[in-house]
């Protein structure tokens, strides 16, 4: 059984002590296992402040953004290898695999070209015009942003081992900042094998990438003030995070994705199977299925006007019935298990906390495996606007007018996705439900390869407010203000002009 090792200090180093073991979701077949007791993480975390971090800083944005493609380019060439990783470790479907793998080297891909195609040459981040600030011209003032002279470190998430990892250190490394990624240790194989790649390869300065395999423990005690904390998970483990001494004592900055009640709602006009109708069924089963449901993004609630309920109802019926649940190794498997054991109680519990009534699926266990089948609920009690069931989970509900406001019970969200073609009804529920989330999909059957709501794109931002943590990630150049220090320089034009290039 393999043994991941952690990649700190610019060497590979095993863990000691009682190691965790990662199995297969499926069979629950022993893969690998990993330990991070014995590892001295204070001094991993200094390495890369004063190794990586200078060394990034002396790159310009398209220096580094040629590492990033480097990386992605790296990562394609394994690309079948880590999709049976991420079938045999995550669960996965081939499919699901590749959305993960595939979604990895897009995002490095685009921050790639914001590097070298936008960025350019220059390693200090003009924020603005220049302002005048007297009576004289030579009197100036300019924003800029600089990188921080920490470290950043990255706590991601099992559902996507590859793009989670991938869209976190692509902003950090584009904005010269030395990365700490910690992988949920439970499907870490994927992105050990990345960490592998980048190592052999020499992709990177020294000190720019590092990888923790097995427990955090205490790793975020030994945050300071210059460091960054990009944090993925529950909100009850974000609301922990905030309050560690360090933290508030540093002013630590950290960014919390947590949990996200994702709503989406059928206008009330639409014509059972119209195109937009059509649409609107599909992008509900696939999020609801694709990665088993384990996905932030994946729709929770599916708002329906009373006089469309019970035609929806029967129609998503309809399209789970065939879904085949089973081993993601089969090629007839449409959607596999949860990742872990853990999670499938945690599924069971929450779908009991919705106290609705099943209008499709069933909570049979299986002898092996972590496995439960789509569950559709109808008529659930208010939990369904409190509490996020983490798996292949959506709740069905009638609205008979402010559908807008329903949604924001939700109390924050990553994105809430509309379908509709009535104007009125846009723009009333987008202005109820823009302050509660990150991002608004408007569903139209004429936009051509449509990735759907539950698909994240490097160039808009990720994150929400409230329940959904309170962050931002992602959206363009707009991510790497997370990791760079805006300061106003004040003085003579000249000076401040020759300064900027």
């Amino acid at each position: 059984m393999e043994t991941l090792r952690s990649f700190v200090g610019g060497q590979w180093a095993a863990g000691t002590g009682s190691p965790q073991t990662l199995l297969n979701p499926a069979t629950e077949a022993p893969l690998a296992q990993a330990s991070s007791e014995g590892i001295d993480l204070a001094a991993a975390l200094e390495y890369s402040r004063t190794t990586g971090g200078p060394a990034l800083r002396a790159l310009s944005f398209a220096e580094r953004g040629a590492l990033l493609k480097a990386i992605a380019d790296a990562i394609q060439s394994e690309r079948d290898a880590l999709l049976e990783l991420g079938i045999a470790n995550g669960g996965n479907t081939r499919s699901d695999a590749k959305f993960d793998i595939d979604g990895a080297i897009a995002t490095l891909l685009a921050y790639s070209e914001i590097g070298i195609g936008v960025l350019g040459a220059k390693k200090i981040l003009v924020d603005g015009e220049g302002i005048q600030l007297g009576r004289s011209a030579r009197f100036h003032g300019q924003h800029v942003s600089v990188p921080r002279h920490g470290v950043a470190v990255h706590v991601n998430a099992f559902n996507f081992p590859a793009w989670g990892f991938a869209e976190k250190a692509a902003v950090a490394l584009l904005a010269g900042m030395p990365v700490l990624s910690k992988p949920a240790t439970s499907s870490a194989m994927v992105a050990h094998r990345i960490m592998q790649l980048v190592v052999e390869q020499k992709l990177l300065p020294e000190g720019a990438l590092s990888l923790l395999a097995g427990g955090p423990r205490d790793l975020l005690s030994h945050l300071g003030a210059q460091d960054v904390l990009a944090f993925t998970g529950s909100g009850d483990t974000g609301m922990r995070i905030r309050a560690l001494p360090n933290v508030i004592r540093h002013s630590v900055r950290v960014n919390v994705e947590a949990d996200s009640l994702n709503a989406a709602v059928l206008g009330p006009e639409v014509e059972p199977r119209s195109d937009m109708y059509e649409l609107f069924l599909k992008d509900v089963v696939r999020d609801m299925t694709q990665k088993a449901g384990q996905k932030c993004t994946a729709i929770r609630r599916v708002l329906v006007s009373r006089n469309a309920f019970s035609s929806v109802k029967e129609d998503l019926v309809e399209l789970l019935g065939p879904i085949k649940v089973g081993n993601p190794a089969d090629e007839e498997t449409r959607m596999g298990p949860l990742a872990t054991r853990s999670q499938l109680e945690d599924a069971h519990q929450g779908i009991a906390r919705l106290n609705g009534k099943l209008a499709f699926g069933n909570l049979d266990r299986q002898a092996k495996g972590f496995f439960l089948s789509p569950i559709l609920v109808e008529s659930p009690g208010d939990a369904v606007h409190e509490h996020e069931v983490f798996g292949p989970v959506a709740s069905l509900l009638p609205y008979e007018s402010g559908a807008g406001e329903m949604v924001a019970r939700g109390n924050g969200g990553l994105v809430c996705s509309l379908y509709s073609e009535d104007q009125t009804f846009l723009e009333e529920t987008i202005q109820a439900v823009a302050p509660f989330h990150g991002r608004i999909f408007i569903g139209h059957p004429k936009i051509e390869l449509s990735p759907g709501p539950g698909t994240v794109l490097p160039q808009l931002v990720h994150g929400g407010p409230g329940r959904a943590g309170g962050g931002e990630e992602l959206g363009g150049a707009r991510g790497l203000a997370f990791y760079l220090q805006r300061v106003a320089l004040e003085g003579p034009r000249p000076a401040i002009v020759k300064l900027l290039g």
